[in-house]
């Protein structure tokens, strides 16, 4: 059976302390583990077993980690939002229900959900955001390339409106299916189908706008 959250106030009183988190380093995980794993790590952290919780965060942080940072473009931004998301699964440890959501979906949810109230506050220049000088030897001029490309293509996704990019971001980057980013933003099959089929074709005009920009970065080496 499945999980789901209930955000009431935990009782406070003489909680037991809750164990680091560090997203400075992310190992490897599983591609798609198994739902009943994660509810026998979910029966145990409603125990207070902090090893059951270690184990839930190393299941989902490189996944949720790599969500964050592809909505926001920090990696700072990103580590913020993955940790407090972590923190919630700790500090609401014991206030799940069977028969609701999956825990990973409720996760990328709860870490979409976020990184979309992050972005829409008033930024200041993003240290992250600054490009790392560039490798001047000529043997680097198609990595060079590849990133201009790349880059573009980032900005015009970022230039998507809100609900097109988040949904372009968990097809494209995440491979998440229509079903289950629907689930994620809270919607229909359909209205993410829309979704895809409208920021598809934004991003085809942004690009063709971008078109010079994309030619100059094969002719400059």
């Amino acid at each position: 059976m499945a999980h789901a959250l209930h955000t009431e106030p935990v009782d406070t009183a003489t909680p037991p302390s809750s164990p680091a988190i560090t997203t400075d380093v992310f190992e490897p995980r599983q591609a798609d583990a198994a739902r009943d794993i994660d509810e026998d790590l979910l029966d145990r952290l409603a125990a207070n077993d902090e090893a059951a919780f270690r184990l839930l965060v190393e299941r989902h942080i490189d996944r949720a980690f790599g969500i964050a940072l592809r909505l926001l473009g920090s990696r700072a931004d990103a580590e913020d939002v993955v940790q407090d998301t972590m923190l919630k699964v700790w500090t609401h440890r014991g206030r799940w229900e069977h028969g609701r959501a999956k825990f990973s979906t409720w996760l990328y949810r709860v870490v979409t959900n976020r990184c979309i109230d992050l972005h829409r506050r008033p930024r200041t220049d993003n240290v992250d955001a600054v490009p790392e000088p560039a490798d001047a030897k000529p043997d680097a001029c198609s990595a060079m390339q590849r990133n201009e490309v790349t880059q573009l293509l980032e900005t015009a996704i970022q230039k998507l409106p809100e609900q097109q990019r988040v949904a372009v971001i968990l097809s494209y980057h995440e491979n998440m299916s229509n079903a289950d980013i629907a689930e994620v933003m809270s919607t229909t099959v359909a209205a993410v189908e829309s979704l895809l089929k409208r920021g598809r074709q934004q991003l085809r005009d942004i690009l063709r706008r971008h078109e010079p920009d994309l030619l100059q970065a094969f002719t400059d080496c």
